[in-house]
């Protein structure tokens, strides 16, 4: 694999006046990622502070239901509720620790942006936020956690002012102030090293999961994760890529439905395109613009996909499938009523798979859903939903 890319997907596509900055971090990353004094204080803050391990959780209840071993990975019990906090944590850390006084970072549900604002609080950094007005809109909560730690939130108002143009936006500030601030990418996407440093500091998700498992006595068979930038899947996906045995399937937003403009099913329907620096594969018209993107999740409608989960789709080690608004609002439900546990709308995009895939197996499997992240957030969404107000 060419140093940058995943199979054609990756590299850096970005003005030149990017490429010290990005010089820069792949250096301070290649060289603290193996420092053992940089790993000794990062792993007692994920223990200490973020809260890991976290569980591995048999649905007894699902399980049962579905007639399958069901397995959910609670990401959802960090501290700020998700797994975002696992690589905003580990580049704040790094950003310190390059001499950095500032952080900026993009976000759509609002979880990486107040996961890079919790870090910032904590490793005494300045920090500042870009949102779509949109998200800012359907998010307002985690808006005012983040204030309430002390970030400045940038409302983007240009485009559908969701998760597209909050990237394009604090891509923009990081270009023009390169030497002081340092951008805290939240997904696994945008020019190399991103991609690689984002899916490192995530894999920890899935060498939980394996050692869990392990001790469980089990052996999994399929994992699955919602995938929107791809952050959380490459987390738990990255330690089971090279174990033929374990089926990889990632869920895309299918919105309105994937033969309807309204969705932001990139690998069922996009192109290879560039997008944010990336080689990848982007949903696009034929002369090359990004077309617009629908989700009831605002952590999930984003035209691109990270360059790992291209090749993965390219090379058929995983597959990808769509889950709509509505299949994802059901999952939610369910999960509520059947565990007990409200799932962030992300997440529920994964857990509503199980409704299509169990009844297609012939053995009983075992199954692992990344939970990607509580659904506190999304009470007013919920309750919109149910009105019929529809964002984005």
């Amino acid at each position: 694999m060419k140093k940058a890319y995943y199979g054609d997907f990756g590299g850096q596509f970005l003005p030149e006046s990017a490429m010290f900055a990005l010089n820069e971090l792949e250096s301070a990353f290649l060289k603290f990622s193996k420092d053992k004094l940089f790993k000794k204080e990062l792993n007692d803050l994920l223990k200490t502070y973020v809260g890991r391990p976290t569980p591995l959780y048999f649905a007894r209840n699902l399980s049962k239901k579905y007639q399958h071993e069901i397995y959910l990975k609670r990401e959802d019990l960090n501290h700020t509720g998700a797994h975002k906090i696992n690589n905003a944590i580990a580049q704040a850390l790094l950003a310190k620790k390059m001499g950095k006084k500032k952080i900026i970072a993009e976000t759509g549900a609002g979880q990486h942006g107040l996961a890079t604002a919790t870090a910032a609080a904590l490793l005494g950094l300045e920090c500042e936020i870009y949102m779509g007005a949109t998200d800012v809109q359907r998010q307002a909560l985690n808006v005012y956690k983040m204030e309430f730690l002390g970030a400045k939130i940038h409302a983007v108002q240009s485009g559908l002012k969701t998760l597209k143009e909050a990237t394009t936006a604090a891509i923009q500030a990081w270009v023009g102030d390169i030497k002081n601030i340092f951008y805290v990418v939240g997904s696994a996407v945008g020019p190399y090293p991103y991609p690689k440093m984002v899916t490192h500091f995530q894999s920890i998700i899935g060498k939980e999961c394996k050692m869990q498992l392990q001790k469980l006595n089990k052996k999994v068979d399929y994992i699955i994760a919602a995938v929107g930038g791809g952050s959380n899947a490459a987390g738990i996906f990255y330690d089971f890529i090279k174990d033929e045995n374990v089926k990889l399937i990632g869920i895309e937003a299918g919105g309105l439905g994937i033969d309807t403009p309204y969705h932001a099913a990139i690998l069922n329907k996009g192109k290879t395109g560039i997008i944010h620096g990336m080689k990848t594969k982007v949903l696009q018209d034929d002369l090359g613009n990004i077309l617009p993107v629908h989700s009831v999740s605002a952590g999930l409608d984003y035209p691109g996909i990270g360059p790992l989960h291209a090749f993965l789709f390219e090379s058929k080690r995983a597959q990808y499938h769509a889950i709509s608004d509505e299949e994802c609002m059901q999952a939610l439900k369910l999960l509520c009523k059947e565990e007990g546990i409200i799932a962030a709308i992300e997440s529920s995009h994964a857990l509503a798979f199980l409704e299509k895939l169990c009844p297609t197996l012939k053995k009983k499997s075992v199954i692992v859903v990344n939970l990607s992240g509580r659904g506190d957030k999304d009470m007013q969404m919920i309750r919109d939903y149910k009105k019929g107000v529809i964002y984005g």
